[in-house]
């Protein structure tokens, strides 16, 4: 299943521009419409990745339940704040087991949202650059840097409405965060790849 979506995913992101309506498609930031966009969780997904010890291997899982917002402004695009949620509960992995130990180690019942949100923004036109801000995961706040695209605005062809289209990529250390459970086998670093799509309200 986890495969699959992976496989869904790069195919949708390899024809997501092309199949956007040509009068309004864009990859520049400074011309995207002003407005309030929300997060489309049909069209989003937080991967991440834990190599195991040793390093020959990561193992894979994705955050199915995300929600998040901001408000955009193309003549202070660089100011945009963006604020994500994720819901530590709702993970799908490779091995039904593992995943459910997964859930275990984020103590989902005690720390029910994972939380990003935004402080500064540093990009080049073309919408490539760094996102920093603050992220929330088991009871522990701390600053993070993220590696970001803007693939794109433009309507959806199927007429649910405009939207924007970003990716990225970062890494965290899970035990900066207090998640020390599985130390025995895993190691500390957690990779993070998403794809996030914001529908205009």
């Amino acid at each position: 299943m986890l495969r699959r979506a992976f496989v869904f995913l790069a195919l949708g992101l390899a024809f997501w521009p092309q199949a956007m309506a040509a009068d309004t498609a864009t990859r520049d930031p400074a011309r995207v419409p002003a407005g309030a966009y929300l997060l489309d969780t049909r069209n989003s997904s937080l991967m991440i990745r834990i190599p195991l010890m040793g390093g020959f291997s990561r193992y894979r899982m994705r955050f199915n339940k995300l929600s998040g917002s901001f408000d955009f402004d193309p003549a202070s695009w660089l100011s945009t704040e963006v604020e994500i949620s994720v819901d530590p509960r709702a993970i799908e992995a490779e091995n039904t087991m593992f995943n459910r130990a997964i859930v275990g180690y984020f103590e989902p019942d005690k720390y029910p949202v994972i939380r990003f949100r935004s402080t500064a923004l540093v990009a080049d036109p073309s919408g490539r650059g760094k996102l920093s801000g603050d992220l929330t995961f088991h009871g522990v706040t701390r600053p993070i840097t993220l590696d970001v695209q803007f693939n794109g605005f433009g309507s959806d062809p199927q007429g649910a409405g405009a939207r924007m289209q970003f990716s990225g990529t970062g890494t965290i250390r899970r035990t900066e965060f207090g998640v020390i459970a599985g130390r025995l086998f895993a190691d500390d670093r957690i990779d993070l790849v998403f794809d996030v799509e914001f529908a205009r309200k």
